[in-house]
């Protein structure tokens, strides 16, 4: 099999990794509700696993792809994924689906970041810009295939799809063993000076978080957001299941239902992240915390709206909104905590960000889940949604402090005084 331009294999590669990924989730809980029989609590508990999973291994699978080789770094995080996958669809035990998720979470951190860095060392930094937004387009037309495959596949047996995706997985991984190139490999003590190049990044962020408290309200606001998203995708679909109802659809099943629910939903993300490209102009700290302050109001308006209400059609209204919503809060968020901050540490800030997300999901996602199990499904969505509330408290500061960034508080506060002047 001939080599690919790597532009074209990273293209291919978010496509597949797009339809593969939903062909998966889309059935993912109600596999677990309905074939598997997890409560409220395992259902949070699966998300647990697979987060303090992914948190135990980040850093050790990133010396592979930095000392080893990022491509074999892919290989092996895309096949051990369709490993996870295989041993999910297989499974009958609350055990078994456990250790699907550990398998996963392992083997997504080989993936995670090793894929971008080897596309920038491919093509270089200038041409691999677009190439970023490119994929984000081939990704959500592979998860919208992939949401029609996974509802047809799961017409006919629930777990057909889950095991199809994780068939898929291994033979992507395989298949980049030829496809993808690796035209700069790393020296043999890369491992060695990475070593200390984090340790000494690390310690430098650090001091900027501590020097500047306004970034420990960042990190704080990532695991809150983290804490609330975990129990609205834990038990979403197990309100619609139990609780709010499907209505027929003629002779079709009800997982059509969810891929209805779960496609529209993306498209909502896509539509609104192409109105905020166009006409965003999203600048200044001020004018997006306001963005996302309004942003987290609805949000959690909604995700408490839909946990009392009992009309389908309400339900499925606030499902939508909270979808499109999300898809939409990540990219301004992550645009507005960039702003200001040291270029020698952006990186390890905003990786402490999205570790700091994962650690409020691990932390919360218990307590949600036995709020479901001891009292209701509906208390445990809503206890999810107010979660969110302390967020808008950063909002507010960020504002009336103009800044979010690593200045200074003083030299922030001087130019407050002349502004004042």
């Amino acid at each position: 099999m001939g080599r690919w331009r790597a532009g074209t294999v990273w293209l291919a590669m978010s496509a597949t990794d797009g339809f593969l990924f939903h062909l998966d989730s889309t059935v993912f809980n109600v596999f677990l509700i309905v074939q598997v029989g997890l409560d409220p609590l395992q259902l949070v508990l699966m998300g647990t696993i697979l987060e303090v999973s992914y948190l135990s291994f980040e850093v050790p699978t990133g010396i592979v792809a930095d000392a080893v080789s990022r491509k074999w770094s892919v290989v092996i995080g895309f096949v051990g994924t369709g490993c996870a996958f295989l041993l999910l669809g297989s499974a009958d035990s609350f055990g078994v689906a456990a250790a699907s998720q550990v398998l996963y979470g392992v083997a997504a951190t080989f993936v995670s970041g090793a894929d971008v860095a080897w596309l920038t060392d491919e093509v270089g930094e200038d041409a691999a810009r677009p190439l970023y937004f490119r994929s984000e387009q081939f990704y959500n037309g592979g998860a919208l295939a992939g949401i029609v495959g996974s509802v047809a596949l799961a017409s006919i047996a629930l777990r057909l799809p889950i095991l199809i995706c994780g068939l898929g997985y291994v033979a992507l991984g395989v298949s980049l063993l030829s496809l993808m190139t690796e035209s700069r490999r790393p020296t043999r003590d890369a491992g060695t000076k990475l070593r200390h190049s984090m340790g000494n990044t690390l310690r430098d962020a650090v001091r900027q978080v501590r020097a500047h408290h306004v970034l420990l309200l960042i990190l704080a606001t990532a695991a809150l957001h983290g804490a609330s998203t975990e129990g609205w995708d834990r038990l979403a679909e197990l309100r619609f299941l139990r609780g709010i109802g499907l209505p027929p659809l003629g002779e079709l099943k009800p997982i059509v239902w969810f891929g209805i629910l779960d496609g529209v939903a993306l498209l909502l993300g896509i539509a609104a992240l192409s109105s905020v490209k166009r006409h965003g102009h999203l600048e200044g700290h001020g004018r997006i915390a306001k963005v996302l302050a309004l942003v987290d109001v609805v949000l959690i308006a909604s995700v408490v709206g839909f946990a009392v209400v009992d009309s389908f059609w309400w339900a499925v209204c606030l499902f939508w909104i909270v979808g499109g919503l999300r898809s939409l809060r990540g990219p301004i968020f992550t645009a507005w905590i960039n702003q200001g901050l040291d270029p020698a540490t952006r990186a390890t800030i905003n990786s402490m960000g999205g570790q700091a997300d994962a650690i409020g999901q691990a932390m919360a996602g218990p307590i949600v889940g036995g709020v479901g199990r001891a009292a209701s499904v509906p208390w445990a969505i809503s206890l999810a949604g107010l979660l969110r509330l302390p967020i808008l408290f950063l909002y507010v500061r960020a504002i009336r402090r103009g800044t979010v960034g690593t200045q200074a508080p003083d030299e922030i506060d001087q130019e407050l005084d002349l502004a004042e002047e």
